[in-house]
């Protein structure tokens, strides 16, 4: 008499040994899902996974190099549309444009664009990755301009040069130098190289350490004189001043406790280096020591300062003046 299996128990299926597969498991990778989502740029289908190819081939066309440091040799660059065409006004000698893929052309990308054909300024067309590499933090709008290194020359060769043409003749005034004490604002060197181009100075001088430099922003506010002022470094400022004397120069420092005003100043006519130091700090003790004249601007109040490149600009024209008039008196003698 046979028997129907019990409710709820198992059959072991006839010919088959061991254990067997139950319906534990069957649904466990379902369960799991496909893991996180893949980020943008690893999405063979998303924009961003073509920017990340275009920027690994680019950086591999360049070389190699352990680390990348922004030095004093290293190019500058201005960034935004319009910093870039006011450079390109003021006639930076650019090394070349880079442009964004697929940007939107205005104005001021067509006047851009028109300057750099004029000057032979190479254009080169860059992706949205790389030019933020480039600029760093700036806001590029699309448009970059890479400026090299500026090329100083040596202070002491500089006023040695300056001081034959003037044996020579080639010289419409006496030589004239301009050196800076501290100044760590572009803005004011720029400035500066402006009121000694207008006012016939033969270069400027600046210390090659905690110093400003010739940067994109100094080249602006020159507003193109620093192509015709040449800028020259001084590895030691004092020493340097020191060396000038000896040459023939006469070192004159500019501050408001001077010995000697600025108005009718007896050495005018002479070789000069004027020397200028920072807003509030003035010059320093041993600067000042190697100063054969302190010389300060008369001002209405003693409450108000002139900032560095202004005195520089005042003192310029002053001594222009007194150079005219001593090479009117000389005239006026020979006849």
């Amino acid at each position: 008499m046979s028997s129907a299996p019990r409710s709820g128990g198992s059959r072991k299926a006839k010919g088959k040994k061991g254990p067997q597969k139950g319906t534990g498991g069957h649904g466990r990778r379902a369960l799991e899902g496909k893991g996180p989502t893949p980020k943008a740029e690893d999405r063979v289908y998303h924009k961003a996974y073509r920017n990340k190819q275009l920027a690994e081939r680019a950086a591999a066309k360049r070389p190699a190099s352990p680390r990348r440091q922004r030095s004093s040799t290293a190019d500058e660059t201005v960034s935004g549309r319009n910093p870039v065409v006011e450079a390109l006004r003021a006639g930076i000698p650019a090394k070349a444009l880079h442009v964004a893929t697929r940007i939107e052309v205005d104005d001021r990308v067509k006047e851009a664009l028109r300057q750099c054909a004029e000057q032979g300024i190479p254009v080169m067309e860059n992706t949205k990755p790389e030019l933020d590499r480039m600029s760093g933090e700036a806001i590029h709008q699309g448009l970059v301009l890479q400026i090299p290194p500026y090329d100083y020359a040596d202070a002491l060769d500089l006023a040695r040069t300056t001081l034959e043409k003037d044996a020579a003749g080639h010289l419409r005034t006496r030589p004239l130098l301009i050196a800076l004490d501290g100044i760590t604002d572009p803005r004011n060197l720029g400035a500066i190289i402006r009121s000694g181009s207008a006012f016939g100075a033969d270069g400027v001088i600046v210390p090659s350490r905690r110093s400003v430099g010739v940067t994109a922003t100094a080249w602006r506010t020159s507003a193109g004189a620093a192509a015709r002022v040449p800028v020259a470094q001084a590895g030691n400022l004092n020493t340097t001043l020191a060396e000038l004397h000896r040459m023939g120069y006469f070192v004159l420092g500019l501050d408001g406790g001077g010995d000697v005003g600025l108005p009718g100043l007896e050495l005018a006519t002479e070789p000069l280096v004027l020397v200028v130091g920072a807003e509030g700090k003035g010059l320093s003790r041993l600067v000042r020591e190697h100063c054969q004249q302190i010389v300060s601007i008369p001002i209405d109040s003693s409450m108000e300062s002139l900032n560095a490149s202004m005195a520089v600009g005042v003192s310029l024209y002053e001594i222009s003046v007194q150079r005219s008039g001593g090479r009117n008196a000389s005239a006026q003698d020979a006849s």
